[in-house]
Order: structure tokens, then sequence, then C-alpha cells
């Protein structure tokens, strides 16, 4: 196994948060073709759920650009040039025309700007009525839930992720992987600096795993 493979496998863990995915694209009024921006899409497990449920063009963007490149390679494999678009580009630096999308996506990526700052900049990019989804951490709920109308949005929806979701639909699944992935490549310097770094991760939710909650929000800009 080689780091894209690990990054494979690591995406297939990743898959079995696409339910939460799911279960948010649902609380959004039915649309057709939607045009839908994925800000902070990573390699792309969420992009591709979004283009299985919406039947909509979708252009999708990270400023990592290995995350970039792999998320291009499964567009290609998956058949979806032509609704899919995988672009390298910085959230802070975003150009696109104002009103362009029915739906922006962000799911563990608006942390990066602030959430306050996230629905106000954001909401330039939405058509009127259109629908922002965010998935971010639990902390400050209380004042999440009174930025968004104050930041020109209606609340369709919010859930929580607790802490025994994350435990048994990822972060034990990853240990898992490192675990067997570590007893093979025990050699492999560079592999084993991967892992070292994935662990980290880990260690961070076994300390403090309350850290870890996070909620999804569905909301529409008014």
């Amino acid at each position: 196994m080689d780091k894209t493979d690990f990054d494979t496998a690591k995406d297939r863990v990743r898959e079995r948060l696409n339910k939460y995915t799911v279960k948010a694209f649902q609380m959004i009024p039915k649309m057709d073709n939607p045009r839908i921006l994925d800000v902070g899409c990573g390699t792309g497990v969420p992009t591709l759920k979004l283009a299985e449920l919406s039947n909509g063009r979708i252009t999708a963007l990270d400023v990592d650009q290995n995350a970039i490149d792999s998320l291009k390679r499964k567009i290609t494999e998956s058949g979806l040039s032509g609704r899919v678009e995988a672009i390298r580009q910085s959230m802070l630096d975003m150009d696109f025309m104002a009103e362009s999308f029915d739906i922006i996506w962000a799911e563990g990526s608006i942390n990066h700007v602030g959430f306050k700052r996230g629905l106000t900049e954001w909401g330039r990019l939405l058509k009127p009525k259109g629908c922002l989804a965010v998935h971010d951490g639990k902390d400050g709920l209380a004042q999440k839930l009174d930025d968004i109308p104050a930041s020109g949005y209606e609340l369709l929806g919010y859930f929580n992720l607790d802490k025994q979701t994350w435990k048994k639909e990822y972060y034990f699944p990853i240990q898992r992987l490192i675990n067997e992935t570590r007893s093979k490549h025990g050699n492999d310097r560079d592999m084993l600096a991967l892992l070292d770094k994935e662990q980290r991760e880990i260690e961070g939710f076994k300390t403090d795993p309350a850290s870890c909650c996070s909620v999804f929000f569905v909301m529409r800009k008014r």
C-alpha cells in the first residue's frame, strides 16, 4: 500500500458519513438541476454524493492540490466530467459572480473563515432563496443559531453528530486502518510519518471526544 492506496482506503471510511450528507440534502427544497458550490471539498467524498443526489452541476474547490488531483481522477472515473468541476482555489479568494449558485455546501470548512463571516460573505454568491448547508463544530451552538437569522437566512433545520457517532463511524475505523497499514509497512519511513500524523488526530479525539461533536445546519437565504 502506498499513500494513494491509503488515501483511497481512508475515503472509504469517510463514506460512512455520507448518510449525514444525504440527511442534510433532504432538508433542502427540491430543485431541478441546481448549481452547487462545494467549499473546501477535500478529496470529494461529499462532492460525488451531491452529484448523485442532485443531478446538478457542481463546482468543488479546495486549496490542497493533492486533494483536487484526487477528486479530478474520481470525476473522470465516475463519468462526471460534464457535471462536476474541481478547482484549486482558496475559500478566502473566491471570485464567482454574485448570485451564481442555488446551493452552497461546506462540510468541515467554514471554521477556516469563521461561522458568521462565512454566512455573510457566501450569501452574496447565493441566488435568492438559495440554500446553504454547513457542517461545523458544536462549540458556540447558541451563538451560531443566532447568527443564522442575523445574517439573512431562514433556518430549515439542524442536527447533531455526537461523540459516539464520530467514534463508531470514523475514528475507530480509521484506527483499524492505521494499525493494519502500520503492520504491513513498518519499515517505510514515509508511510510511518503519514500514519503518525493520522494517529495524532486519533489521540486528539481520545483526549477530548466532546471537541469532535459537530452540527449540520441547513438554511435558506431570505
